[in-house]
């Protein structure tokens, strides 16, 4: 099988370039990009791949908009971080989303599917499975000295990645440590309550106090409970969070 790998960071690129390697050895990664543009370039360079893996946020903005400029004509698994992207990826020649980290028994299982589709066979069945109701978090487990104790999702105001760890901070401004990264975290969630501003917030709406404009199409974001480190959101994902704000 002759597939592509569209990924903006090498060690993810790595990881599932082994990974698919370790599944099947029969699997050849004929190429990879990090951005639209060299996607673009890719897949017209090869046309012959078979099914390309392609995250959602690229260097030069999301991979969406590669089917606006050229015709894809292979399946795609997508694999990211951001699961509100789902339906709309199965508008395109998607057959598979995977979240990050992605777990091999996963994508073992977007294989068997691609394996199982016939020709022309209509992909629309898939979105169908995405709009399945899908079951969120409802409370976090935590430790507080020698006891655990329960928080429920509406008292989050956001989860903080610092010094390797990931705090849970509630809208009273408690505060514990939880055993998962940002990127699990972000797919345990209500997608309309929380938004990943960026690699150390995941915040709920509620903790939103304010929004301004910042250098080159930046956001400036200030959080309650108040963080003294500056909270910015990428000019990539500005407009994705305002639709988010805007409900």
């Amino acid at each position: 099988m002759d597939v592509l790998i569209i990924e903006d960071e090498l060690p993810a690129y790595k990881r599932l370039s082994k990974m698919l390697g370790e599944i099947d050895k029969h699997i050849h990664v004929l190429g990879h990009a990090d951005s639209i543009e060299s996607s673009i370039a890719l897949f017209q360079q090869y046309p012959q791949a078979q099914l390309a893996f392609m995250d959602i946020e690229l260097a030069d903005g999301q991979s969406f908009e590669i089917f606006n400029r050229i015709q894809v004509t292979c399946p795609i698994v997508f694999t990211t971080a951001y699961d509100e992207f789902a339906l709309k990826a199965f508008k395109v020649n998607s057959i598979d989303y995977l979240l990050k980290p992605i777990d091999p028994k996963e994508l073992m299982s977007a294989l068997d599917k691609y394996k199982q589709l016939q020709p022309k066979q209509d992909l629309s069945q898939f979105a169908e499975l995405l709009r399945a109701p899908k079951s969120f978090k409802s409370r976090f487990l935590v430790k507080v000295g020698n006891k655990l104790i329960s928080v429920r999702t509406e008292e989050i105001s956001y989860f903080q990645a610092q010094d390797k760890m990931v705090y849970l901070i509630t809208h009273d401004g408690r505060k514990f440590i939880v055993d998962h990264s940002l990127d699990e975290l972000n797919g345990m969630l209500p997608p309309q309550d929380f938004f990943q501003l960026n690699r150390q917030f995941l915040a709920h709406i509620d903790a939103i106090e304010s929004v301004s404009t910042y250098f080159n199409g930046k956001l400036k974001i200030q959080l309650k409970p108040n963080v003294t480190e500056e909270v910015l959101v990428s000019r990539d994902r500005a407009s994705e969070f305002k639709n988010w704000m805007n409900g």
